[in-house]
């Protein structure tokens, strides 16, 4: 066997040169255990104490490298740690910054926030166009205002635009009935402030006095939410009259812009939308209006929309501006029930000729996207939904 080229000495300084190894036991059973004598080692004892020291090599290194590793593992957990910690008390500090001006945190996040808003304001809109169509609900007993937004174009009316768009709405998804477009062609004569209305001889809207109705109904209120028409004249296949099982024949309809209703909560079964819908019946003031949007309505499972989270201690009009008193101790959440409470009574003012509206001593400054202590001017429609 080839005698070993080490020496002890280089033995010795190659184990000096290993990483340090703590051993706890007694020095004096070390040396118990070592030889003091010097002598030479047999020649077959040298490859086995090489053996045996790049085993005692391997035990001692990986230990230390696992813990290496474990160690910055550690250290770049407490490192994404730390800076998740930071970023929380970063939007804490941010809160509590707008908190000190007088906001709560919730108020601050509900304040960007449009998702609460159920209605179109003008500076919302830029140069789009707004069309109302009016839609039954899923048991066809009330109708329910929906508005769209279209970009503009110069070169169409509104009554083109109203019929363009009749199919891209979404009514069955929306929790309403699926009624549109309409069976019918559309003409407007300017010069005589007229719609005209064609329905082919086959058509379905004579069947019944509800859907008589409902299409009359419809035919009033589209044209009266999207225009200054006062009258619809009404052909079948060009000839004038449409029958009527229960009205008889009908050439024209008059246009009639009542007004004066109140708004009410409306959510279709199985949705958590809620709609803002006008009552059937007319209020002889806002006052009386205001009563009745207190309390539920039997009639198309219209519910109240003014409850504890909006109170009014009292109110007054002047110049078209609506000046609401407000009991300051009185408890006002900022939640989405009392913003779409906001919502009604703004839209009901809207219904009384009422443009802008004023909220003095209101508990909180702001109310969702709404500033209460400035004026705020009455929606444009009432449901917007995007269209594409």
């Amino acid at each position: 066997m080839k005698k070993s080229e080490w020496s002890d000495k280089q033995l010795e300084e190659l184990l000096r040169q290993m990483p340090k190894i703590e051993d706890h036991r007694n020095p004096r059973d070390i040396y118990q255990n070592l030889s003091i004598k010097k002598r030479k080692k047999s020649a077959w004892l040298i490859p086995g104490f090489a053996a045996t020291a790049a085993l005692l090599l391997f035990f001692i290194l990986i230990p230390r490298f696992l813990e290496g590793t474990q160690s910055f593992d550690s250290a770049k957990q407490e490192e994404s740690s730390s800076q998740e910690k930071k970023s929380i008390a970063d939007d804490k500090s941010s809160i509590l910054n707008k908190e000190e001006d007088g906001l709560s945190g919730s108020e601050a996040k509900m304040m960007m926030s449009e998702m609460n808003k159920t209605a179109i304001y003008d500076d919302e809109i830029e140069n789009g166009k707004v069309i109302t169509y009016w839609i039954p609900d899923s048991q066809a007993q009330i109708l329910v205002p929906v508005s769209i937004v279209v970009p503009p174009d110069d070169n169409k009316n509104w009554l083109t635009i109203f019929t363009e768009s009749m199919g891209l709405l979404k009514e069955e998804e929306w929790g309403l009935t699926d009624y549109y477009p309409l069976n019918a062609t559309f003409e407007l004569d300017e010069l005589n402030n007229t719609v005209i209305v064609d329905v082919p001889s086959d058509h379905k809207y004579g069947d019944g006095s509800a859907g008589e109705m409902t299409f009359l109904d419809i035919l009033q209120k589209t044209i009266a939410s999207n225009s200054q028409i006062n009258n619809i004249i009404l052909r079948t296949n060009g000839q004038p009259g449409i029958e009527f099982g229960n009205y008889g024949e009908m050439d024209k309809l008059d246009v009639n812009r009542e007004g004066k209703h109140g708004y009410f909560f409306y959510t279709p079964d199985g949705l958590e939308t809620t709609y803002l819908v006008p009552s059937t019946n007319t209020f002889q003031d806002i006052n009386a209006a205001f009563e009745a949007m207190k309390t539920d309505q039997a009639e198309g499972r219209l519910a109240a929309s003014i409850g504890p989270s909006f109170q009014i201690k009292e109110f007054s009009i002047q110049d078209n501006k609506l000046i609401i008193n407000m009991d300051g101790s009185t408890l006002m959440e900022n939640t989405p029930a009392t913003v779409y409470s906001f919502e009604a009574i703004l839209l009901t003012a809207k219904d009384f000729g009422i443009e802008t509206i004023m909220v003095v001593n209101a508990p909180i400054k702001l109310l969702g996207p709404f500033d209460l202590s400035k004026e705020v001017k009455v929606p444009l429609a009432p449901n917007h939904r995007p269209i594409e």
